[in-house]
């Protein structure tokens, strides 16, 4: 019988494999001549006469971090195409941490949040030095930062970068302003139910007509913000949600105290807009939702440029128990008179204790405060 030969493909079979070992093998030159470019110029004319350029229009461009323009804005565009009812579960409060390296006090914070994970958010914002972290709540929460100026706008842009980052959150709806001396005077719960269900925020706001107030005002930020809405406050705020998103939407009187609002005599006075900005924004855009003092406590009775540092030997239940019963805030003018205005401090129309948090400690007073917490913070 004849001998029957299958049919024999080996010859066309192998002009593909060589077509395609070559295709992948051009590829791959591809992809690592965009991931290490040639610095020899003739170099990237090899294939093409567009050039580097040409070969990495092939590619999406690298990723790059966003400005604090470009975050701000993609946060409020977002809370405005996603304006909805509130979910009324999950919510939490974040905390912002102001400081210029690490934070002496986070063991003490991490007990105060121990138990209540779920109810809150940290964020770390470290202009100088990279924190080593004891804490679980503390670790991998640090933001993109830039170095911090005493009384600079920087201190702002600082407070509005925490505000940004943690504003991505949408569970985050209040917002604690916290430097590394702040330290709870109470426990998470008393905390947490005293700002999620308050109809303000805590913003320190009052004229002050002597020269450290209105004696810092310049002419030059009209017409936007005129002398009799200029006003004087401590830093250390807490934010509902709604206002901290029109913090983000400001550029006009941002601007105004970025430029007209500096220390150095630049304009014939020392200004600071940590201390006037956010004071003097609110009174003039929402004075019925601001509280007009801080939750933050500190001592000016020294009349320094700085508030009284606590001590180890000042940390007893005693002197805790003493803040945490403040019922009334005051403030004093800077001129001569010195002034003093007293005013209660309110809850939703009801007296309540001033302060939730205070400052500042120095590092020596961890001890005493670990030893104290559960006293002092059950008050």
């Amino acid at each position: 019988m004849p001998r029957m030969h299958g049919p024999r493909h080996r010859a066309q079979l192998r002009k593909p494999t060589w077509i395609i070992l070559l295709v992948c093998l051009i590829f791959m030159f591809l992809i690592f001549a965009y991931i290490y470019p040639p610095k020899n110029s003739s170099a990237c004319y090899l294939f093409s006469s567009g050039g580097c350029k040409a070969l990495s229009g092939w590619f999406p461009p690298p990723a790059r971090e966003l400005t604090d323009k470009e975050i701000a804005s993609r946060v409020v565009i977002r809370e405005l195409i996603n304006a909805s009812p509130l979910v009324t579960t999950s919510l939490k409060v974040a905390f912002l941490f102001l400081t210029p390296g690490a934070l002496p006090f986070e063991m003490l914070w991490d007990k105060f949040f121990q138990g209540h994970e779920g109810k809150f958010s940290v964020y770390v914002h470290a202009s100088e030095d990279k924190q080593l972290h004891f804490s679980r709540y503390f670790i991998n929460r640090e933001i993109r930062s830039d170095k911090v100026l005493w009384g600079r706008i920087s201190m702002v842009d600082a407070e509005k970068r925490l505000l940004a980052y943690a504003l991505k959150d949408t569970h985050n709806q209040h917002f604690v302003l916290l430097s590394d001396s702040c330290i709870p005077l109470r426990s998470f719960d008393f905390v947490y139910n005293y700002l999620m269900y308050t109809n303000v925020s805590f913003v320190d706001c009052f004229e002050d007509p002597g020269p450290h107030g209105n004696g810092r005002y310049s002419e030059r930020m009209l017409p936007e913000v005129e002398k009799k809405d200029f006003r004087k406050g401590s830093q250390w705020f807490t934010l509902k949600r709604q206002h901290a998103i029109i913090i983000m939407a400001d550029s006009l009187y941002y601007s105004k105290f970025r430029d007209y609002c500096q220390p150095g005599m630049k304009f014939g006075r020392n200004c600071y807009s940590d201390e006037h900005y956010m004071p003097t924004y609110f009174h003039m855009l929402d004075p019925a939702g601001i509280s007009n003092w801080s939750l933050t406590h500190v001592d000016w009775s020294e009349g320094k440029w700085h508030p009284k540092s606590y001590k180890a030997q000042d940390v007893t239940y005693e002197f805790m128990k003493n803040i945490t019963s403040i019922m009334n805030n005051f403030h004093v003018t800077s001129d001569k008179k010195k002034v003093v205005s007293i005013s209660p401090c309110l809850w939703n129309g009801d007296p309540r204790p001033c302060y939730l948090f205070a400052r500042k400690f120095l590092p020596q007073t961890l001890s005493n405060l670990m030893f104290l917490f559960g006293n002092y913070t059950s008050i």
